[in-house]
């Protein structure tokens, strides 16, 4: 596999940061918004975001929780690698009539956030659902879905694989773009 590092290091925080910004710019105070990231790995896009707009607008609490999808997956039975292990979902609130802005690192297909969508409906009719991801694979999409906040944009072939690495499990922040070399 050839890979290409497409963010790492201080150009991976400062990605984070501008996001934070424009959320702050359309959610100000976050009193009628919540964040929710998407199980397993849009969590920690999640968690950093709102230490960072904690950070960033001193305030103490945001409401924040993780969202396990994997039964709400249309391909869910589909998996051929034995027992489904899901993840755990913890919201703690309503989402009823609140701004969700949903978060996950890669948006490919779009089937993942279709999926948290329906799981959503559990806690409520929100007013509104935004996106935001920290890699928007374009031209994948086999549903009609698109980001509201995008961190980075990768043109990218099916082929090829977008895996993003988290300090915090991953002993860095790096996103790369693996790809088969031909023999």
């Amino acid at each position: 596999m050839k890979q290409s590092i497409l963010l790492e290091g201080q150009k991976f925080q400062i990605t984070i940061q501008r996001l934070c910004h424009q959320l702050i710019e359309n959610h100000a105070d976050f009193s009628d918004s919540v964040i929710i990231g998407i199980q397993p790995r849009g969590i920690y896009l999640g968690r950093r975001i709102v230490e960072e707009l904690k950070e960033i607008e001193g305030v103490s609490a945001i409401a924040y929780g993780e969202l396990d999808i994997t039964f709400f997956r249309d391909d869910f039975r589909r998996k051929d690698s034995g027992p489904l292990v899901p993840s755990s979902t913890h919201i703690d609130f309503i989402v009823e009539g609140k701004k969700v802005i949903l978060m996950d690192d890669v948006l490919w297909t779009g089937r993942t956030i279709r999926a948290a969508m329906d799981a959503l409906q559990a806690f409520g009719r929100p007013a509104k659902i935004e996106l935001l991801v920290l890699v928007d694979r374009r031209f994948s999409r086999q549903l009609p879905i698109e980001p509201d906040y995008i961190g980075i944009q990768v043109d990218s072939i099916d082929s090829q694989r977008v895996t993003v690495r988290w300090k915090e499990v991953d002993t860095h922040d790096r996103i790369t773009l693996l790809t088969e070399e031909e023999s």
